[in-house]
């Protein structure tokens, strides 16, 4: 499965800390994220992960394609609720992820479910809809 790991600045931690705990489920896919969030997640785990640019410079919109095209599977984008406006990128991904049924955690508790039942093999229907695009590598 090809997953994508998206965080905001003060939601980082959470994402490493929790990249850290399901590392082993993690690792046997491939993983790609926005730059800083890949690099802090990679430096803390060892996983291999594909960066793409920073939020800010377009990442969000090169996974957001890579969404549109069907090429990714998952996605974890950790926001934060407490921002003064909504965050009008995490809002296009959300509604990325809706129109074409890829599975969309925007916190811990259910990134915790969609990583489990990744496990148990719940989500390999996407490999049906998906089969095996390797759209960027590690």
């Amino acid at each position: 499965m090809n997953i994508a790991l998206m965080a905001h600045d003060n939601k980082k931690e959470l994402m490493v800390q929790f990249c850290t705990a399901y590392c082993g489920i993690l690792a046997k896919h491939t993983i790609c994220a926005t730059s800083t969030t890949g690099q802090l997640v990679a430096e803390a785990t060892g996983l291999k992960i594909h960066r793409f640019l920073s939020y800010a410079h377009g990442g969000g919109q090169q996974i957001g394609a890579r969404i549109a095209y069907n090429e990714i599977d998952l996605v974890l984008c950790f926001s934060d609720p407490n921002g003064k406006e909504p965050d009008d990128g995490v809002t296009y991904i959300s509604r990325l992820c809706d129109q074409n049924n890829i599975p969309f955690a925007s916190n811990v508790a259910t990134a915790e479910m969609l990583v489990l039942g990744l496990a148990r093999g719940d989500l390999d229907w996407r490999d049906i809809v998906n089969p095996k695009t390797k759209p960027f590598t590690a």
